[in-house]
This record gives structure tokens, sequence and C-alpha cells, in this order.
């Protein structure tokens, strides 16, 4: 649930000693860094109050797909969370998040933004998924999820869209 979260722009909601705040669930989930005991950016003696959804019309035609070794395991390999508006055959608005590819739902904000305003092909779809895995640094045992999670993107998007150009 947390990579679809991510990908449609959810806030999360806390109260704690401090009062009430809330931020982008895309900033709740932390990267290791220095403090890899700490997963989230939850404060001491703070609760979820809620999670908010806006009311996207894009989501309309959203979709979620997780590999995983087996069917018996939980963890993802690789999840997409994709929600996609083409008019005229034209992207004119994408939201993308993967699950499996780093420590908290990755929002795959380089390929949204290589997708909006371009034709719905399939040449803008490969092009989307390498500007976000340009950057990917995969450790020694998990240099598969990049390609992994290039044509699960790509899949996930081609049929949303129905069969691009």
């Amino acid at each position: 649930m947390s990579v679809a979260l991510a990908a449609l722009d959810a806030r999360v909601h806390l109260e704690g000693p401090e009062g009430r705040r809330s931020m982008a669930f895309v900033d709740f989930h932390r990267l290791p860094g220095e403090r890899p005991d700490i997963d989230t950016e939850l404060a001491p003696h703070e609760l979820i109050t809620a999670i908010e959804l806006p009311a996207l019309p894009l989501a309309e035609r959203s979709s979620y797909r997780k590999v995983r070794d087996r069917a018996s395991y939980a963890f993802a390999l690789v999840s997409v969370a994709a929600a996609v508006d083409v008019h005229n055959a034209t992207i004119s608005d994408a939201r993308l998040a993967l699950g499996g590819v780093a420590h908290k739902p990755w929002r795959a904000v380089k390929a949204e933004q290589a997708m909006i305003g371009r034709p719905a092909t399939e040449a803008t779809l490969k092009a989307a998924a390498d500007a976000e895995l340009a950057d990917a640094r995969p450790l020694a045992e998990n240099g598969f999820k990049v390609e992994l999670a290039r044509r699960l993107m790509v899949a996930v998007l081609t049929e949303l869209m129905g069969e691009p150009q």
C-alpha cells in the first residue's frame, strides 16, 4: 500500500506531544543514512492519525503490480504503482512509484517528468524508465532489479494506456 500512497500524492497526518503536523507520504519513510535504525520521520510519542489521498482524476486509470520470487513470499522484488492520463495520444499527467528498490517507496519523479507532454508511445515509456533508473546503484546481489524495474514500469504503463504506438 505504501507504494500506491507514494504514487498518488498522499499526505500523512501526525499528532504528538508537540502538536499536529502533516507531511507528504513520500517524505514519511527515510533512507538509512547515518541512522539505519530509524525507518520513518515519526517522532517519539507521535501517532499517525490519518492518511489523506487527494482527489486526482488520473487515479481513475491506476494500477499496482508486484513481482515476487514465489507466491508464498510477501515481499516484492520490485513493485510499481502508476496512474496516467492520456489526451489526444499525449501523456498529460502521470504518477509513478516503485517498491522493492530502496529502503522506502521510491517516487519516480524523473520518469514522470520524462512522460508528461510526450506522445503515448512505447519509446516514451522506455525513455522515462531509463531516465528514472539512470542513477541506480544496485548492490552485487540485486543488480537484476534495475532491468526488472524498467520492464515492469513499461508493462504497467502500457496496460494503463492500452497499446501505445
